[in-house]
């Protein structure tokens, strides 16, 4: 498939995102979630976990959205056709960049494409040309959730960008003290202190200079990534996805909650959240690294899928037909 155009106009993105999302919150459009936030550290990780303080304006657009679908007949989808008042910059001839309406972090974007395709989907070479596009105007945290148990909440395939640092205080990102651990091994690597299975790689900063060609080589990366932990493409299941302008993590999932706390990227990030004090108290108590443990593929089975999926398709006993 031929990479598609970009469309973005170098060094306009940040600043198109703080005028829109000024203009967003002025006309109402943008209904940002106010949060309060504490760490809770666990495996030296200092894990930035946020409470919601008011859900009543998300649950209110989801009651709308269920009506509108009950009366059309036809699944609700927020990005088709997207609120104006949300939208940001064409960022290629395949992909837009909007708002996220219901933020709980600040400037918060999404990467969504102009045609419907599943969330559940491959992501394709224009999906890494839009993501570093604009991560060469935006210093952030891409990450992708794979699926309704990766965590995702509509259908429509969106990639999500936040900016740095993710935590008012210590590392960018609360789970980068584990990245200096990582042992590689050909092009992709492990991070011995991640008590699931996993997969990582180093990203070239440098490919900021030529999106095109640093979505070319991030492609690949991602098949490879994939294949390690067993997510080939004729089976491919729920997974995160993170990556940053240096590095790339995907993780398996196997569910989406631990009891009622939903899980999704950011979680792995470092990132948590809670929608009540109840949820802040159980997760204090079994801990977040112990929550994306049961969330996750542990290594052991993940191990089994490898070597299941490393046999000829036709010794496969779910081999596709």
């Amino acid at each position: 498939m031929a990479q598609g155009k970009i469309l973005l106009k170098p060094g306009t993105l940040w600043t198109s995102v703080k005028e829109q999302t000024e203009h967003a919150l002025q006309c109402g459009a943008l209904l940002s979630i106010p949060t309060e936030f504490e760490f809770v550290e666990q495996d030296n990780v200092r894990f930035l976990v946020r409470i919601l303080s008011n859900l009543n304006r998300k649950k209110a657009a989801k009651e709308k959205q269920k009506k509108q679908s009950a009366a059309s007949g036809q699944e609700f989808n927020p990005f088709l056709p997207y609120e104006e008042d949300l939208f940001v910059a064409d960022i290629s001839d395949t992909h837009v960049c909007i708002l996220n309406k219901f933020n709980v972090v600040d400037y918060h974007l999404l990467i969504i494409t102009r045609a419907f395709e599943e969330q559940e989907s491959l992501l394709t070479l224009d999906d890494f040309t839009a993501m570093w596009t604009c991560l060469a105007d935006f210093d952030g945290l891409a990450f992708y959730n794979s699926g309704k148990t990766a965590g995702a909440s509509q259908r429509h395939k969106h990639l999500q960008l936040v900016p740095l640092p993710l935590a008012p205080s210590g590392p960018q990102i609360p789970i980068e003290p584990l990245l200096r651990a990582a042992q590689f091994q050909n092009s992709n690597a492990t991070l011995p202190r991640l008590p699931f299975l996993h997969a990582f790689a180093p990203l070239d900063p440098h490919w900021v200079q030529s999106p095109l060609a640093g979505a070319q080589a991030t492609k690949q990366l991602y098949r490879t990534l994939l294949d390690a932990v067993g997510l080939y493409a004729r089976q491919l299941g729920a997974y995160n996805l993170l990556a940053t302008r240096e590095w790339m993590l995907i993780i398996p999932r196997s569910q989406e909650h631990f009891q009622s706390i939903s899980v999704n990227s950011l979680g792995f990030a470092g990132a948590l959240l809670v929608r009540n004090p109840a949820e802040m108290q159980l997760l204090k108590a079994q801990g977040p690294m112990t929550i994306l443990k049961n969330v996750a593929v542990s290594n052991e089975v993940g191990a089994m899928s490898i070597l299941k999926s490393d046999a000829p398709a036709d010794a496969r006993s779910d081999a596709p037909t």
